[in-house]
């Protein structure tokens, strides 16, 4: 009730309204069953515009802290994100992973609509970043199909470190599903993991038109605040974000 409340009635027409969007490719979003619907991540915009456009409920896993904070203000947080769909993650350790990735999985089972962002993180500079294999462990397990979707221009909505949304035209590509039934029973092998998120790293990097960098985010931002803080980095310069572009596979094996 809640999450039709925000989407029809209290948010969604304020942002249909601010941020006129072009949305291609809607019909590739099953009408039911479960599915994963694995997104770039440029801004924390990205998870109110993509699902804004999508019939069904978009289900996304959010930082805990969103749910805990104590007071009035952390209780109103709990009530918006639990209203727009998202559901807690304790990213503290690995068996925390592990049971967001079994919640996660046991979602899509139930026929819902997950959304996800394989680069775990938003992107610091605007380009997409190397992908974390829990989406291909999701899709093994659940046996269900990955959309990928590219937001293009959010990052201009909410800036990173910046307390207001600017007025912009943004669009959202809905790319065709991707199938992994033929690796079925090989979850959990790394090889076949890492091959299956490069697929979909490929997918989201032709649709978004974005350029690929292979480390993941949450290095690639502590490398630039190291450089901002005059600090060199812990790793070979050829690991550097602006030197490490390639290619992901655009084939799973």
């Amino acid at each position: 009730m809640l999450y039709r409340l925000m989407k029809y009635v209290l948010l969604g027409p304020l942002l249909r309204l601010f941020w006129p969007t072009k949305v291609t490719g809607l019909e590739n979003i099953p009408e039911t069953g479960g599915a994963i619907v694995a997104s770039n991540h440029l801004a924390v915009a990205d998870s109110f515009f993509m699902p804004l456009y999508v019939h069904r409920r978009v289900t996304f896993p959010a930082k805990q802290e969103y749910f805990t904070e104590p007071g009035i203000k952390g209780k109103l947080k709990k009530w918006f994100f639990t209203g727009v769909g998202q559901f807690p993650i304790d990213r503290s350790g690995g068996s925390a992973a592990q049971a967001a990735l079994d919640t996660a999985t046991r979602l899509v089972q139930e026929g819902r609509l997950l959304g996800i962002y394989p680069e775990g993180t938003r992107s610091p500079d605007g380009r997409l970043y190397k992908g974390k294999t829990g989406v291909a462990r999701i899709a093994l397990e659940s046996r269900a199909p990955v959309i990928p979707v590219a937001m293009i221009g959010t990052d201009g909505v909410n800036p990173i470190g910046s307390k207001m949304w600017r007025p912009r035209r943004l669009e959202i590509r809905f790319g065709a599903p991707l199938d992994f039934s033929r690796y079925e029973g090989l979850s959990g092998d790394r090889f076949v993991e890492r091959s299956i998120t490069d697929e979909i790293m490929y997918a989201l990097m032709e649709l978004s038109g974005q350029e690929y960098v292979d480390i993941y985010a949450a290095k690639a931002k502590e490398l630039l605040a190291a450089e901002e803080a005059g600090v060199r980095p812990a790793v070979p310069m050829q690991a550097d974000a602006r030197d490490a572009t390639r290619l992901p596979q655009s084939k799973a094996g």
